[in-house]
């Protein structure tokens, strides 16, 4: 609970404040860090005695005399839940330093209470990662994985709905006061799970009652989420039973990748074409671009021209003011495409085709 790395982190953080030598002792009378290096290690008595009787004890000149390992000074016992864990002490005049005594010990307290809860959320996430992981993977539910769902407190049984989120490539790692930011969504509710889910994802498996609106109640999650985290995207999953969570993390993992232009989020149950696009193999997706768009892949002002006219819904008016040219080249752009490609966009067949073939190229692009 009290480690030499965290009483050596104690010791930089006091010193700052005191130009007097400072120890961190173990319950058992062990100096473990010092200002003065030579101590380390060394034995003292009169942190002992402080650490038996839970009370700041003055060490005067006498004392050095009969107490083993001691300097003047003062030594206050540090606490941790109402225990004991381990004694600091400040050498000097006793009139000196007595002073500082009460708010150096507090600040100790802090330090090693933060240290504390820092590591319990740190062994928390990753347990609860780690059976998530496993969810996620495991297709049946044996009696070590139900009894490790009893233990973390999670209800199987519920129907869950999965949100994948991933930050922006230029971002660094989730920093932990980010990610307690997001834990601290406002309507959270007890069986909500949020994990890591690599260095750039998060998950939220969110579950799903007959009385909670849960397609509204993530836009409003995906849009906190977004406050926190700018330039956040997010795949939605449908709700399914506990038991096939899988199959929300696909749903939701296709989503992701079906997310274009400035949207932030898609719901897998709106998707339509792309339900098709994702079945297709990667050899059907190229002998199908080779059929249709591969004469005008390297002819970027037809692919431009045709990604507009179909954001556009094949208004040629609203296409040729967003690219900035007349009408009559495009015009002249859309009779190119079909001389080179031989699909006309002007017949709905062809047009249909070559949107198709216009998603696969898009959907490579980002892979």
């Amino acid at each position: 609970m009290l480690s030499a790395h965290l009483a050596e982190k104690i010791i930089t953080e006091v010193k700052k404040l005191l130009s007097e030598d400072i120890i961190i002792v173990s319950k058992s009378g062990t100096i473990m860090a010092s200002t003065d290096k030579r101590r380390i290690g060394n034995y003292h008595e009169g942190a002992l005695l402080a650490a038996k009787d839970g009370e700041s004890r003055i060490i005067t000149k006498e004392d050095e005399k009969h107490l083993a390992g001691v300097k003047a000074g003062i030594n206050l016992p540090v606490f941790l839940n109402n225990e004991v864990i381990g004694v600091i002490g400040i050498t000097g005049s006793p009139s000196d330093v007595s002073p500082f005594g009460v708010i150096i010990q507090k600040m100790t307290e802090l330090l090693i209470r933060e240290n504390h809860y820092s590591e319990l959320f740190q062994w928390e996430t990753r347990a609860l990662e780690g059976f998530v992981f496993e969810w996620l993977q495991q297709r049946t539910m044996d009696a070590s994985f139900l009894e490790r769902a009893r233990l973390l407190e999670i209800n199987l049984e519920s129907k869950r709905q999965i949100i994948l989120l991933q930050w922006p490539q230029h971002m660094e790692p989730l920093l932990r006061n980010k990610w307690v930011q997001l834990l601290e969504w406002p309507e959270k509710k007890s069986n909500d799970l949020f994990v890591r889910w690599g260095n750039e994802r998060m998950i939220l498996l969110l579950e799903v009652t007959e009385t909670i609106q849960s397609r509204e109640k993530i836009k409003r999650f995906i849009q906190f989420s977004n406050s926190i985290i700018p330039g956040l995207h997010a795949g939605v999953g449908r709700a399914v039973d506990g038991i096939h969570v899988t199959q929300s993390l696909q749903q939701a993992e296709r989503a992701l990748k079906s997310i274009v232009d400035d949207q932030y989020f898609c719901f897998d149950e709106d998707l339509i074409l792309e339900l098709i696009l994702d079945e297709l193999s990667a050899e059907t997706k190229k002998d199908y671009l080779e059929k249709t768009l591969s004469p005008i892949l390297e002819e970027e002002d037809l692919l431009i021209t045709m990604e507009e006219l179909f954001r556009q819904n094949h208004s040629l008016k609203k296409t040729a003011e967003a690219l900035h040219i007349h009408i009559n080249t495009l015009h002249y752009r859309i009779n190119k495409i079909k001389t080179l490609t031989g699909l006309s966009l002007n017949q709905i067949y062809d047009a249909s085709a070559l949107y198709l073939a216009f998603l696969i190229l898009e959907k490579s692009t980002k892979s």
